[in-house]
């Protein structure tokens, strides 16, 4: 390790932007080959790179072997802070870009499955469609791991179901949730499935077939476990984890399997026969969808835009959903 007190001065005197996101870079790939392909910059370039950081800091970033690099502690502390410090560059640009009167900007959306069908696609089409200069990067995820990655900034937005009111705060970062409308639950199959014609359907026939069911920490999961629960029935022994909406409509149309769904995310496939509706009244509500953000950090001219358009589409289903 180095001897010499780092200090802000050394920091900005000898740190370059341009280094700095190669070794953001090349953390995330854990490549230095891969880093550099993805910025179209020679290896040897960012080879540099990194060993001009190594000198300043006097210590080594990345263990590297033929496998490719592996993040020192010194590295990943950095790479936590040259996280956020990027997060901030891009939302000054977006900002100054808004008061010189541009009409561009960046906005990173994550998105769970309740917004992936209906909600986000239609204001992302209004947004590019009314505003082309804006760039839209999606992330589709689970909330275990979208949500931090809001509170790191690495996405602006979080749009899906909303956590419980003990999320409130995302690793010490207070985050605001924003409801739009409460979402229903259908129980899909293919359009094939035996208990398709069905008047209607119980837990302990449904606890026999294959089941197509989300990560055991999401909400939804634990909403499933408890209606079978209550009812006394097992949970079903036979079932495939996935959180992929296309994914889930393909293993339904080609099988016996059934799927809980957001109404929003299965309608589309329900109009046009791919899937069928199982008529049963053992599942609740969904839950809420709306969309998150961080409290702390105003939302970047071109992230309001995507939000107005989020409460437009909101605002057209029915039944008419909350104010926010």
């Amino acid at each position: 390790m180095s001897n010499f007190r780092i200090t802000p001065n050394a920091l900005s005197h000898k740190l370059k932007l341009h280094q700095l996101q190669i070794f953001e870079r090349v953390l995330a790939r854990r490549s230095l080959s891969r880093a550099a392909s993805e910025m179209h910059l020679t290896q040897p370039t960012v080879t540099k790179a990194i060993h001009d950081l190594e000198a300043f800091f006097g210590a080594t970033l990345f263990e590297r072997s033929n496998r490719g690099v592996t993040p020192t502690e010194l590295a990943l502390v950095l790479g936590r802070r040259v996280h956020a410090m990027m997060a901030e560059i891009r939302y000054m640009a977006d900002d100054i870009d808004a008061v010189l009167g541009g009409a561009s900007g960046h906005v990173v959306v994550g998105t769970l499955i309740a917004a992936s069908a209906k909600l986000l696609p239609e204001a992302i089409a209004r947004l590019m469609t009314e505003h082309p200069g804006i760039q839209v990067t999606v992330r589709e995820g689970p909330s275990a791991q979208l949500l931090p990655a809001l509170a790191t900034g690495d996405v602006d937005i979080v749009v899906g179901r909303l956590p419980g009111a003990d999320m409130a705060s995302i690793s010490g970062v207070a985050v605001d949730h924003h409801q739009l409308y409460r979402e229903d639950l259908c129980l899909v199959a293919g359009a094939r499935h035996p208990l398709a014609a069905a008047a209607r359907v119980t837990l302990a026939e449904l606890a026999d077939h294959i089941w197509i069911l989300p990560a055991p920490t999401s909400p939804l999961r634990a909403s499933i476990e408890r209606s079978f629960f209550d009812a006394g029935v097992r949970l079903p022994t036979r079932h495939v984890e996935s959180l992929s909406l296309l994914t889930n409509i393909g293993i339904l149309m080609h099988s016996d399997a059934l799927a809980l769904m957001p109404y929003d995310a299965a309608a589309q496939f329900l109009a046009m026969g791919v899937l069928t509706r199982l008529p049963t009244d053992a599942f609740g509500a969904f839950g809420d969808v709306g969309y998150s953000i961080r409290a702390d950090r105003p939302l970047t001219p071109a992230c309001l835009r995507l939000v107005d358009y989020l409460k437009q589409i909101a605002a057209q289903r029915a039944p008419r959903p909350l104010d926010t």
